[in-house]
This record gives structure tokens, sequence and C-alpha cells, in this order.
């Protein structure tokens, strides 16, 4: 039996994963106004990646074998090169509490995934309903017709929010097929460092380096970058690890229904973004939709709305 840990080490652990996570939003729409989004996420990903690796290589975990590379490098190009890309680039259009708030539909992907594809979920009505509402809170952010106050969010970066939420209910329903190492820690190591090194080829690729001029980038920039790599990646990440071993995964969970709060509030406070009827709608229907849908799923299933562990 596992001694109960300190309730102040719990309540901090929660806070890193509510708070910090859900701060990291704003810290990104910060960094891709002057670095190249594409290049800012391989700064983030492959520097934290690079830490966490070399850390339980260090600590004597043993180096994934050859078929958990391909495991690895697959749910590297969909988490991190396909959602976290998507999500950078849209965080140039899209102010950072609404684009929580859009990343709050992945709930909905994954049980439209688990009903169409994998029918481990059954349509009920509790579930329609929920499914409905989630869509309705993000055609209410989109709508143009709806006179609720405020602008309706920039359609691309939209449609690539919905790609990134897309993408990653794909990710999350590939570990239980695929073969992977027993570290967690090992696992979002080197996930995290190959997609910097995928990160970094698409940033190439598309022409990012030769847009950025690393000596025009101020110092509020440089901070945002250690603050998601030292805080966003690597505390957090400990952090929730270290949750799942002493709490249920469905309270670890929970973090999916504070981090757009969270994020819509010190977006308001302090990236001036706007708060107007249509922001708090359209928040609160997908919130809800978030609420009903992994309350309706099983206990075995619910640890995969805590999968995001690099936010």
């Amino acid at each position: 039996m596992h001694s109960r840990p300190a309730g102040w080490k719990t309540l901090l652990a929660f806070a890193i994963i509510y708070f910090v996570w859900g701060s990291t939003f704003l810290a990104i729409r910060v960094g891709v106004h002057e670095v190249p989004p594409l290049l800012f996420a391989a700064m983030r990903f492959g520097t934290a990646g690079l830490v966490l690796f070399g850390w339980t290589i260090a600590t004597g975990t043993p180096f994934p074998t050859g078929r958990q590379w391909l495991s690895l490098c697959i749910l590297a190009f969909l988490i991190f090169l396909c959602d976290y890309g998507l999500l950078f680039w849209a965080e140039q259009r899209v102010p950072s509490g609404i684009a929580a708030v859009m990343l709050a539909t992945i709930p909905t992907f994954m049980a439209l995934s688990e009903i169409i594809f994998l029918k481990t979920l059954r349509l009920t009505l509790r579930l329609a309903i929920a499914l409905l509402i989630g869509i309705g809170g993000v055609a209410v952010l989109m709508s143009h017709t709806l006179k609720l106050g405020g602008a309706p969010i920039d359609p691309k970066g939209a449609l690539a929010l919905l790609g990134a939420s897309l993408t990653w209910s794909i990710a999350s329903t590939l570990p239980r097929k695929l073969s992977m190492p027993d570290s967690k820690v090992m696992s979002s190591g080197a996930q995290m460092l190959a997609g910097g090194v995928m990160l970094v080829a698409a940033a190439g690729s598309s022409g990012e380096f030769s847009n950025f001029n690393v000596s025009a980038v101020s110092r509020t920039v440089w901070l945002s970058l250690i603050y998601l790599i030292v805080a966003g990646s690597i505390i957090g990440f400990t952090a929730y690890v270290w949750l799942l071993h002493h709490e249920s995964p469905t309270r670890v969970g929970t973090y999916a229904y504070v981090n757009p709060v969270v994020a819509v509030v010190i977006g308001y406070f302090f990236g001036a973004e706007p708060l107007d009827l249509r922001t708090i709608v359209g928040t609160a229907f997908v919130l809800v939709s978030v609420l009903v849908i992994t309350t309706t799923r099983t206990a075995k299933s619910a640890p995969a709305l805590a999968a995001e562990d690099a936010v």
C-alpha cells in the first residue's frame, strides 16, 4: 500500500495542471507574434523533450526499441506536428482563450470516434444532446449571424483548431494498439523530442527560417518560451504523472474543464482579449458538453481525457 501524500503536495500538483497549463495558451500567443509558429513550437517541445529524454536515460530507463520508436514517431506526428503545429499557427489568428475553448472539443471528437469507429461507446440520448451542445458552442463562436457582441473568430484559425482537436482524438486511441515504453516519462520525452525534430523540418520546408531574425525577438517572448518549456512541459508533465500515481484518472482529467476557463480569464486580464457574451455563451456550451461526455464514459476510458500531457 502506498502512503497517502501530504495534502499540500496534491493541491500544488492540481494547481499546476489547472493554472499553469491554462496559462500556456497566452504564452503561445505571445510567442507566435514574433517567432514563426512551427519554429516556436519546435523550440518548446524539442528542448523539453531533450531534457526529459536525457533525464530518463541518465536514470537508467531502458532505451526504446525500434518498434517502440516507430510508435512514438507516429504519435509525435499526430500530437506535436499536427495538433500543436495547428494550435501554434491558429493562435496568430485566434485569441488564446478561445483557442483553449476550441481544443476542449477534443472529448467530442473522441466520443464520435468511439461511437462510429471503435464501437466502444453507445449513442444515448444524453450523449447525443451533449454532442449537439458542444457543436452549438463552436457554432456560437464562429457564427456571423448571431448578435451576441464581439466578432466571430477567424474561420481559418477555427478550422485549424478543429483539425488539432481531431488529430489529438485520433492519437488518443492509438497507444492501446501500439508498442510503447513502460515509462510514461520516457514515452513523453521521446515523443516531444521526435515531434521537435519534425517541427524543425516543417518550419524549414515552409520557409520559416528565412523569415526569422533571432536578434529581433523581444525578452518577453524568450521568457514566454522558457515558461512553456520549464513550467508548461517539464514541471506540468511531472505534476501530471505524479497525480496519476496518487489520484484517480477521472479526478486528474478535471483539468479539461478548468484549463479553458483559466485561459479565457488570463487572456482577458493579461492579454487584452475580449470577454463578451459570445465568448461566455460559447465557452459555457463547450464546457457543459465536455462535462456530460466525460462523465458518461466508463472509468476505463476516462483516462484518455487526461492524456494531453504536454500542454
